[in-house]
């Protein structure tokens, strides 16, 4: 697209987002209060995301995928965001983390074996974190052992996102403790393993319709063929397939924000005080302004990190500052925009109540706020990352 903004879409990007807006709107708006409420995603709406391609964004035609581009998922997971995103995380996990890491890190055969079933009705999950191990992914106690024609592993998995409904874990285990987190592996789980079970699921703020679990490994058969990649390059895997979903994470962030500035702009301009509506005060118009500038930025960086991503480009700092202002971003707009609606903002039946407590999430999962302000400086002092046009 000669001289266009990094903003405009193509009539094809444009016609998807629209596309899955509208089924979000028409077929998730109506369920987003009971699903918060009850804690659960209906499997119903998952089998319909399967339908309509958006869990096979990425996926090759030949084998049963849309063969889509990254910005084209970043695109699925914004517009979904911008009605729930509780529904968003469920597709962002599993294009971003899940079928990115079969497809990147697979072999041929387990392509030809995941990849179909992952693009027609099985659900995937990530399993890195534990209890010690959260910014400090490495620090997992999770061991693997090779017992000759199969590996077994013990250990526990904390907020696992997707646990309850995911037919496919992407597992990481210690295969080499003495080694440190080059002992560090990948494995794909199937949830029917013996020694291998979802446990308590998590009572959380926000985003509470995506089941977020532990799960228990006890002894856990799993066959030698489905090691994923080589032995003692899990740390690799993760930290290359985290650097794609913190796009995700960015792009979820972007839609909670433009979500919240919607709402607030609509409420602004429809209740009235002192005998005019709210948003002819300038001092209300000035916050609805730097809204709407910090989502615009946020936007930019959001849409810049995608497309490095899908042109082969490096975007590992891209990336890091997408999510870093993105998330940060969508916080403080549902807070203003919680503000704008007064008392009853504060209320259930306010849409934004909700996306104040969605929004939170995205300050701490894939890598905290202070994890992409590592990053980003590491890439600067190491040269890698240019202030200047280059």
């Amino acid at each position: 697209m000669p001289n266009s903004a990094l903003t405009d879409l193509s009539e094809e990007e444009r016609f998807f987002f629209e596309t899955v807006r509208r089924f979000a709107l028409d077929r998730i708006g109506p369920h987003v209060r009971r699903m918060d409420e009850e804690a659960h995603f209906p499997r119903e709406l998952i089998t319909e995301f399967f339908e309509l391609g958006l869990m096979s964004i990425n996926i090759p035609e030949e084998l049963g995928g849309q063969g889509g581009s990254f910005f084209m998922a970043a695109l699925a997971i914004e517009a979904l965001s911008t009605v729930d995103p509780s529904a968003a995380l469920v597709v962002d996990v599993h294009n971003t983390l899940v079928t990115n890491a079969v497809s990147n890190w697979g072999s041929d055969e387990q392509k030809r074996k995941y990849l179909p079933k992952l693009a027609r009705d099985t659900v995937g999950a990530y399993a890195l974190s534990e209890a010690g191990a959260g910014s400090d992914a490495f620090a997992m106690a999770t061991r693997a052992s090779d017992r000759g024609d199969h590996y077994e592993i013990s250990g526990r998995k904390l907020w696992i996102s997707n646990a309850q409904e995911a037919g496919l874990f992407v597992l990481f285990a210690n295969l080499n403790p003495e080694a440190g987190y080059r002992g560090i592996t990948a494995f794909l789980i199937d949830p029917s393993s013996p020694g291998f079970s979802v446990g308590r699921k998590e009572d959380k703020l926000g985003i509470r319709a995506s089941s977020t679990c532990e799960l228990i490994l006890d002894s856990c058969r799993v066959p030698k063929e489905n090691l994923l990649g080589e032995e003692g390059k899990g740390y690799k895997i993760a930290i290359e397939t985290l650097n794609e979903g913190r796009i995700g994470v960015a792009a979820q962030s972007l839609g909670i924000a433009e979500a919240a500035l919607d709402h607030a702009l609509q409420y602004a301009q429809e209740r009235k005080q002192f005998g005019k509506p709210i948003a002819e005060f300038q001092g209300l118009q000035f916050q609805l302004a730097q809204m709407a500038t910090d989502v615009e930025a946020a936007r930019l960086l959001v849409y810049n990190a995608a497309r490095l991503k899908d042109a082969g480009r490096p975007f590992l700092t891209a990336a890091a500052m997408a999510k870093l202002v993105a998330s940060e971003t969508a916080v403080r707009v549902a807070a203003k925009s919680l503000d704008v609606f007064g008392g009853i903002g504060f209320t259930k039946e306010c849409p934004v109540e909700k996306l104040y407590r969605d929004a939170k999430i995205g300050t701490i999962y894939e890598g905290t706020s202070n994890m992409q302000l590592q990053t980003i400086a590491k890439q600067l002092l190491s040269g890698k990352s240019k202030i200047l046009p280059s």
